[in-house]
Formats: C-alpha cells, sequence, structure tokens
C-alpha cells in the first residue's frame, strides 16, 4: 500500500511540475522568438509535401512536366536524422546557404517523414542532392566526399557547374 501511494504521489508531482508553464508567459514567448531567430538565420529551408508543391514543383497537377516554381536557383537535400553522411553534409550545407545567400535557396526534405517525395524522385539512398537551376532540367546526385572540405569542395563546384552557369 505504501508503495502504491508513493508512487501515484510521484507522478502526481511529476505531471504538476510538467503542466506549471502557460504557453502565453513572456518567457515562452522570448523563447519562441529566440527559436524563431534562430531558424530564419539558417542558411536552409525544410520543406515538407505541402511547402514542396508551392516552392519547388507541383507534381501533383503535372507530374510528367518539370516547372520550377522558385526564381533561384536551388539545391534540395534529401537527408534522414539517423543517416551519419547526412549529418556531416547538413551543416556544410547550411554553410554553403548563408555564403550564397540571395544567389541560391538551401532546401532539405526528410526522407522518413515525406516518403511521398523521396519517391517522386526514385530516391534509394541518402544522403541525395537535387540541383535546380532557374531554368532547365534538374541534375540528381548522391553521396558525399572522403572529407568535409572535399564535401563542401563538392557542392561548390555542383553549384557553379548546375546552378550558376552564364548562358
Amino acid at each position: 500500500m505504501k508503495k502504491l501511494l508513493l508512487t501515484l504521489t510521484a507522478f502526481a508531482v511529476i505531471f504538476s511540475a510538467c503542466g506549471n508553464q502557460k504557453p502565453g508567459t513572456k518567457e515562452n514567448q522570448e523563447i519562441a522568438g529566440t527559436v524563431a531567430k534562430a531558424n530564419a538565420s539558417t542558411g536552409s529551408e525544410r520543406l515538407d509535401k505541402a511547402k514542396f508543391v508551392q516552392k519547388v514543383w507541383d507534381y501533383t497537377k503535372s507530374p510528367n512536366d518539370w516547372k520550377y516554381l522558385g526564381t533561384k536557383p536551388a539545391i534540395i537535400d534529401f537527408y534522414a536524422d539517423w543517416c551519419g553522411p547526412c549529418k556531416i553534409a547538413g551543416p556544410i550545407l547550411e554553410e554553403i546557404g548563408n555564403e550564397y545567400a540571395g544567389k541560391i535557396q538551401v532546401y532539405k526534405i526528410n526522407t522518413d517523414q515525406e516518403r511521398e517525395l523521396a519517391q517522386v524522385f526514385g530516391i534509394t539512398g541518402i544522403p541525395a542532392f537535387l540541383y535546380i537551376p532557374a531554368k532547365g532540367k534538374p541534375v540528381m546526385m548522391s553521396g558525399i566526399g572522403r572529407s568535409k572540405e572535399e564535401t563542401k569542395k563538392m557542392f561548390v563546384e555542383n553549384i557553379e557547374k548546375y546552378l550558376l552557369v552564364k548562358k
């Protein structure tokens, strides 16, 4: 009986402590503002299906006709949280997104959460990267370099070759 009472008391304390913060408190609003600023300052944007069809390509309306909806060239990083090479490529792409701010857009799609988008592009291995020029057809590539430096060099070379081509 004492164990049951002690267990119930412990649960009551835990649940009352967890529910103590009100969503509208000034402290919570400041935290939310800080998180929003941090997300805005990163060099990439996460996409789900709704954002993808709005910003990149509405494959639901024209599945056989590629029509890029963006104004700037873009890279899409198809990744998963558990993928080791993806964890290496992600921060490098964020850095590149900041370095090329205003020239290219970097998007990220989590293939575990957005399986349909991965299927649309036939992605069977990650990391995979879709290089989308402002005009023309996209180019899909996969894999990273043997080091962070080689990986960054690979991204920069591909950006110059496929995205920032002077025509």
